[in-house]
């Protein structure tokens, strides 16, 4: 065996570093950069969006959002709450997912105008960097209330809690403590 890799001994096992590793869908590179997870999700739904595509003209308007959100917009939202403060390269590659999503149920062409009123009045759909504050706000929201993963609840601490914080301005805001 050479020594291209650094590797560990375990008991009898051998565990090699490798560039990335898949942990629950989500790919997971060495340098914690999340270009890989982005294009892996951007390339498997335009995968289904050009499947969707052929069959197009055989569905309704309905039965389309229906296989897009199933297929493509779900691929989008899972974890998500990753890319908070990412950079907008890494969002505007999903930006681009959603875009053409919408194109395939609106039944649109990419040189059709509207697009952005379609995507927010009519199929009501949030953009990639709304989706993340909005996923994220709604965690917090169910932390706040004791409806999260109770070690989701143990992370969140209100500011009120803190001593010496206690009698603070910001302590009536309903703030929570960043670690």
């Amino acid at each position: 065996m050479t020594d291209c890799c650094p590797s560990l001994q375990l008991g009898a096992d051998t565990v090699t570093a490798q560039d990335y590793v898949r942990l629950l869908g989500m790919t997971i590179t060495s340098d914690l950069s999340l270009q890989q997870y982005v294009s892996n999700v951007s390339a498997t739904s335009f995968y289904w969006l050009r499947q969707l595509r052929l069959v197009r003209r055989s569905l309704d308007s309905e039965s389309a959002a229906t296989l897009v959100h199933a297929f493509v917009t779900s691929r989008v939202d899972q974890c998500n709450a990753l890319l908070a403060g990412a950079t907008k390269s890494v969002t505007d590659t999903l930006q681009h997912v959603i875009y053409a999503a919408a194109h395939v149920v609106s039944n649109t062409r990419k040189c059709d105008h509207g697009l952005t009123q379609i995507l927010h009045d009519d199929l009501h759909w949030l953009d990639v960097a709304d989706r993340v504050t909005y996923k994220l706000g709604v965690t917090m929201h169910r932390c706040r209330h004791g409806k999260a993963l109770q070690y989701l609840v143990d992370c969140c601490t209100p500011v009120t809690d803190v001593v010496g914080r206690q009698r603070l301005r910001s302590a009536t805001q309903q703030l929570m403590v960043v670690p």
